[in-house]
């Protein structure tokens, strides 16, 4: 063999911090992840099942420092040809199931492949059986999630997004951002149906609050309307957020004039509220709120059998 071929070239990449936004250098390389079979939130078998091999990089450590001191790595879930997902082979199919609590004090659940999934060891109902679903779409600049949304209605009244607005998924903005033609309509009309709950002095970044230190907040419902008819509503416990003990604001932000996405939703916006993500068929699963039905993303609890 000859001598040129006696060597291995290193060649590093850049990487982006999702929360700090800053950049720096990794060596790719490879690890091995070992999966364990769950019966969609029944029990989990002992035993590995099932390994991949997707491509990873150790940063600085202090790339961590805006992270709770028990983070020691971030795991990317995008559409990317580099990210776990489409390491994801059979058995474990290419299909993200998400529910994220609503306190910091109790878990949530994150499953990968194939349902069904059971909110608890002792439940007989599938949660995809609660779901709606709709096509996931394309971005040629991102390996982002997005869905196509018509409109947004508040309380029978439509304000209209243009076809060529995009909708993105985030998991890195807390709140649901909105380009600010449709943040001041969706404002104005959120404001005229609830004029009969005393305003408060707003609190950043939002743009509408009330003081409910009387009466409490109940508000109507905020359907988005997407591209096949289907309706993701947001109830008012992903649509108030209660910023100190007398006010409570409404959890969108205004996303300025040129924003690149007409709607980014937040992760505000789908806490206990059930997502799937299925890269096999391009489609996107959701359930509005759980704490509708008298349960929440909280309520998945494991056992393990020997």
């Amino acid at each position: 063999m000859d001598d040129e071929y006696n060597y291995c070239e290193i060649c590093p990449v850049n990487v982006i911090s999702p929360v700090t936004g800053e950049c720096s250098q990794v060596i790719p390389t490879y690890d091995q992840f070992m999966f364990t079979r769950s019966y969609g939130g029944r029990n989990v078998i002992s035993h590995n099942l099932y390994a991949t091999y997707p491509t990873v990089g150790s940063t600085p450590t202090w790339t961590f420092d805006p992270f709770p001191s028990s983070v020691v790595g971030v795991m990317a879930l995008s559409s990317s040809p580099y990210t776990l997902p489409a390491y994801l082979r059979n058995p474990v199919n290419r299909i993200i199931a998400l529910c994220l609590p609503s306190t910091v004090s109790t878990p949530g659940v994150l499953f990968l492949g194939n349902g069904p999934y059971y909110l608890n060891h002792e439940s007989n109902v599938d949660i995809t059986s609660l779901l709606s679903y709709t096509d996931l779409l394309k971005h040629p600049k991102s390996f982002g999630y997005f869905i196509g949304v018509n409109a947004i209605v508040i309380k029978n009244r439509s304000i209209n997004i243009p076809s060529n607005a995009t909708t993105k998924i985030s998991t890195l903005d807390p709140y649901t951002k909105l380009r600010t033609d449709i943040y001041n309509d969706v404002v104005r009309r959120f404001s005229r149906v609830t004029k009969r709950i005393p305003p408060a002095k707003l609190v950043a970044p939002f743009g509408l609050c009330f003081n409910n230190s009387v009466n409490g907040i109940n508000v109507p419902d905020i359907d988005l309307v997407l591209q096949d008819g289907k309706k993701w509503t947001i109830l008012t416990a992903n649509s108030i957020k209660q910023v100190t003990e007398d006010v409570a604001c409404l959890a969108v932000v205004d996303n300025g004039p040129t924003s690149e996405h007409a709607i980014v939703v937040g992760t505000y916006q789908f806490e206990d509220n059930f997502l799937l993500f299925n890269l096999e068929n391009s489609t996107f699963g959701f359930s509005s709120s759980l704490l509708h039905r008298h349960t929440s993303c909280s309520n998945f609890n494991f056992t393990i059998s020997q």
